[in-house]
């Protein structure tokens, strides 16, 4: 791990207080922001390598703790902290994050993308919608909306980038399709890929998920893509 755990204030929420997160500086010491955003399991040492990864490629990375210190091992266990998620303090989570990131002189230009994985995917659709003026750029990895994450299309300001897996039996091409179809209804602009995959397929550490000729393609569309949204 080439990055830190750092604290930053919870704002914007019901529930303001104090967050931590995994902070990773790119090489050069600065680039734009981006918030790297957990699947279900919470932010174990995938999402901080992914954080190390795009810090690799350029961008000042942030991968905001939103489980407060838990962590999966088990789908069961995931399932329990997916639904005792506390929606205040992670509205709060997500705007601190992205307003820290925005504070920090290593950060040029001054905007914040956000990147989700599943769970984290509509959680960067929901940051885009809940503080649109802190969030420039979005990329939704396989993440569909969950009726305990309330997402505002109508207030959708920043372009999106979606990836979904062909074969993925939990998010049916239908039901990607339709919301990608409410995003570009929006106006902003709106990029939708599918994959000859299946769910999780960019997640390197599940061999029974992972599609390395899928992850890398969508890595490649991704990076052009912020590179792109963020400049």
């Amino acid at each position: 791990m080439n990055g830190t755990m750092v604290e930053f204030r919870a704002t914007g929420g019901t529930d303001d207080g104090t967050a931590a997160g995994y902070l990773s500086l790119p090489p050069s010491g600065h680039g734009p922001g981006l918030l790297v955003l957990q699947e279900w399991w919470g932010l174990v040492d995938h999402i901080k390598e992914l954080a190390d990864r795009f810090a690799a490629a350029g961008f000042v990375a942030l991968a905001p703790d939103l489980y407060r210190g838990e962590q999966a091992t088990t789908p069961d266990n995931a399932q329990r902290l997916l639904m005792a998620l506390d929606m205040p303090h992670t509205a709060g989570a997500l705007r601190g994050a992205a307003e820290y990131l925005r504070g920090l002189d290593t950060v040029s230009p001054n905007k914040v993308g956000a990147i989700g994985f599943c769970m984290g995917g509509q959680l960067a659709l929901y940051a885009a919608t809940a503080h649109p003026d802190v969030i420039d750029a979005v990329v939704d990895f396989y993440g569909i909306f969950n009726p305990k994450v309330p997402v505002d299309l109508s207030a959708l300001r920043a372009p999106v980038q979606a990836h979904f897996g062909e074969h993925d039996t939990s998010i049916p091409r239908e039901r990607a399709e339709a919301l990608m179809a409410e995003v570009a209804a929006t106006g902003v602009r709106a990029e939708t890929y599918f994959y000859d995959a299946g769910h999780a397929f960019f997640n390197d550490t599940r061999a029974v998920a992972h599609n390395p000729d899928a992850a890398s393609l969508a890595w490649d569309r991704t990076i052009e893509f912020l590179q792109q949204s963020l400049a």
